[in-house]
């Protein structure tokens, strides 16, 4: 495939343009500044995205873009500023790239546009799939106008699929860099109840399902990026202790949660619940690497207990 990828410095990006390059496809990169040679340049404060550097100058001849450009969710505590930052940095960025799509003279790329589980909102024991319907909430909102945005591709012919993507657990990046730190110094625990569901999907996953997506031409619509596996709270701090070789004998009660982080980052992130599976990937065949969570982990903690046993063979 030619490829144009948004985000490749980023954490999944990275991987991303990396196990491309190992399958022989070819990789443009979308940047913000100090563009090379064969790379696009968008502009968030025009919201345009400028070709004139990619062969041709046009996306004719691209079979597949992903846009995961986006602002980090971190820190916790969101200010007005912040939440804007959220907001703009996914809805203005797709938008100029569903347009440049738009704009194509020839057959359009597909558009492989990330988005999150955050679509669902909060919904505690629900089983949630593709058909599910839209949830309530800062990130849902945020999530309902991420994809709209990208209309302009539909409306002009091209494939896009919206990947709702989980938890990504992966070395040197995610939730995982702020967490293992914690864990590895003894003070990792359970957030709240423990109870709530995290929908979570490794990195080689999560890479595999955006490639997988982009070249079967019958998934359309939105796909849950997620392990057919979502875990508790509880279990994934067990999991992740046991992992560094450490006990997790804290617990994070909710109200300390909200003095520490802010109400609306404890209500839609720390202590969300959402149950996802992911039926589009499951019924077009994709086989995950890591199905659960402990071989999850070992693949991304390579050291420690976790680590040893996936040597042995065993963390599967």
């Amino acid at each position: 495939m030619r490829t144009l990828v948004s985000g490749s410095r980023g954490f999944i990006g990275r991987a991303l343009v990396a196990q491309l390059q190992a399958d022989g496809h070819e990789v443009h990169r979308v940047v913000r500044s100090g563009p090379g040679p064969g790379d696009a340049v968008l502009d968030p404060a025009t919201s345009t995205l400028d070709l004139s550097r990619l062969p041709g100058g046009t996306l004719d001849g691209v079979d597949a873009v992903f846009h995961l450009a986006g602002e980090p969710i971190t820190p916790w505590r969101w200010s007005a500023a912040k939440r804007e930052r959220i907001r703009a940095s996914r809805v203005v960025t797709t938008s100029a790239v569903a347009r440049a799509i738009a704009a194509c003279d020839g057959t359009p790329p597909a558009l492989l546009a990330m988005s999150a589980v955050g679509y669902y909102g909060s919904r505690g024991d629900e089983l949630l799939d593709e058909r599910s319907a839209a949830g309530t909430g800062t990130l849902a909102d945020v999530c309902r106008a991420w994809e709209a945005a990208t209309a302009p591709a539909s409306a002009a012919g091209a494939r896009v699929v919206n990947v709702r993507t989980g938890v990504v657990l992966g070395a040197g990046g995610g939730s995982l860099r702020a967490q293992v730190p914690l864990f590895r110094a003894g003070l990792g625990g359970r957030l709240g109840s423990g109870r709530q569901w995290t929908s979570w999907i490794s990195l080689a996953d999560e890479v595999g399902a955006l490639i997988h997506v982009a070249r079967d031409p019958s998934i359309d619509g939105p796909c849950n990026a997620t392990s057919p596996e979502p875990v508790r709270n509880d279990e994934l701090t067990r999991r992740l202790a046991a992992a560094v070789g450490r006990p997790a004998r804290f617990a994070m009660p909710e109200l300390v949660l909200r003095i520490a982080a802010g109400a609306e980052t404890t209500r839609e992130v720390l202590t969300a619940s959402q149950r996802v599976t992911p039926a589009v990937l499951e019924r077009t065949g994709y086989t995950f690497a890591h199905r659960d969570i402990a071989a999850a982990l070992a693949a991304a903690l390579p050291t420690g207990r976790a680590g040893r046993a996936a040597r042995r063979g065993t963390g599967t």
